[in-house]
C-alpha cells in the first residue's frame, strides 16, 4: 500500500540572533512579511499540499507560535461584537477544525536534526515533510510542498527540495551531487553539510523543504555532533543513502531566505507589491521614493 504525507513538522526553536534584538522576545518566526508571520506562511504551505497534523518543535521563548495557532476568545468575540465578520473569518480560518497542531518542547538547541528527532513519537513509521519558516517560498500557486508530494507519491521515497546558488555560499547549506533523472529531478548520490566552495560537490543547495521517510530516526540516532557542534539532519540523510534511495528536486518558485535581513526585506517589497490590498499605492509609493 503507497504511504502518504500527512504530517509536517516546523523546527522552530532557533535563536533568531541575526535579528537581535526584535527577536529578544518574540520568535523570529513571528516576524511579519505583510500582514502575516512567516510562520503562518510556511503553514498555509503545508495545508495546501494536503497536510492534516503540524508539529512544532518549539523553545522557551515560542510561547507566542502556540498562541498564534491557538483559539483566541477576547479578541473572537471583541471582533463579532464590532461586526468584523470578515477580519474575524480571517482569525478563525488560520487552521482548519480538521487539522491538528502538536507543540514539543526542544529543551537544548542541539541542531535541526535533533529538532527533527524530537518528533518521533508523533510521527512513528510515517514520512513526512519538514519544512523551515525561514525560508518563505512563493510559488504562484504551484505549492512547493504540494510539488514535492506528488513526487513523493510517485516514487515513496525522500525528498529533498534544491535550488542552485552560487558557488561562493555553498558553506552556508547542505550541498548534494545529485545525477538526472529528468524534469529538474535527480537521485542524490551525495551530501555535505555546508562544504568550503573549493570541497563542494556541486552548487546545489538544500533549502528549508525536506520529504523523509520514518528511517531517517534511525539514521539520526547513529550521528554525533557535526558541523558547528550541532546534530545535523545532513549527516543523518547522508547515512540514509547508503539505504534509499533520495531524491532532489528543484522546485518551481521563488525563495525569500527570510533567515537574512536582507531576504527579509526583499520578501517584505515583493510581497507588498502582490498584496491585494495595498499593491496599487505600495507601487505607487516606491515609484516615488528617491535614491541618494
Amino acid at each position: 500500500m503507497k504511504k502518504t504525507i500527512k504530517k509536517a513538522v516546523f523546527p522552530v526553536a532557533g535563536l533568531g540572533t541575526r535579528f537581535l534584538p526584535a527577536t529578544k522576545a518574540n520568535p523570529k518566526e513571528m516576524l511579519p512579511v505583510v500582514d502575516k508571520p512567516l510562520i503562518q506562511y510556511a503553514v498555509e504551505e503545508a495545508l495546501s499540499a494536503g497536510i492534516e497534523v503540524l508539529v512544532f518543535i518549539t523553545g522557551r521563548s515560542k510561547r507566542a507560535i502556540s498562541d498564534h495557532f491557538d483559539k483566541a476568545y477576547e479578541l473572537e468575540n471583541e471582533l463579532e461584537l464590532r461586526g468584523k465578520t470578515e477580519t474575524l473569518k480571517i482569525v478563525q480560518n488560520i487552521v482548519p477544525s480538521h487539522v491538528t497542531c502538536v507543540h514539543i518542547r526542544q529543551a537544548e538547541a542541539l541542531g535541526l536534526g535533533h529538532a527533527v528527532g524530537r518528533a518521533k513519537a508523533v510521527i512513528g513509521d510515517e514520512p513526512f515533510a519538514v519544512i523551515l519558516a525561514d525560508d518563505l517560498i512563493d510559488d504562484n500557486g504551484k505549492g512547493c510542498l504540494s510539488q514535492m508530494v506528488r513526487l513523493f507519491n510517485e516514487w515513496q521515497c525522500s525528498v529533498l527540495g534544491v535550488e542552485r546558488i552560487d558557488p561562493s555560499e555553498t558553506q552556508n547549506y547542505g550541498i548534494v551531487r545529485s545525477n538526472s533523472i529528468g524534469n529538474n529531478l535527480g537521485r542524490v548520490e551525495q551530501i555535505v553539510e555546508k562544504p568550503k566552495p573549493e570541497n563542494a560537490p556541486s552548487n546545489l543547495a538544500v533549502v528549508g523543504r525536506y520529504i523523509l521517510t520514518p528511517a531517517i530516526f534511525d539514521k539520526l540516532d547513529q550521528v554525533t555532533q557535526g558541523a558547528g557542534g550541532e546534530i545535523q539532519l545532513t549527516d543523518a540523510i547522508a547515512l540514509l543513502l547508503k539505504e534509499q534511495a533520495v531524491l532532489s528536486y528543484e522546485f518551481q518558485g521563488k525563495r525569500y531566505d527570510c533567515g537574512s535581513k536582507l531576504g527579509y526585506l526583499i520578501a517584505t517589497v515583493e510581497q507588498g507589491l502582490k498584496h491585494e490590498e495595498l499593491k496599487k499605492e505600495f507601487k505607487a509609493y516606491l515609484q516615488g521614493m528617491t535614491f541618494d
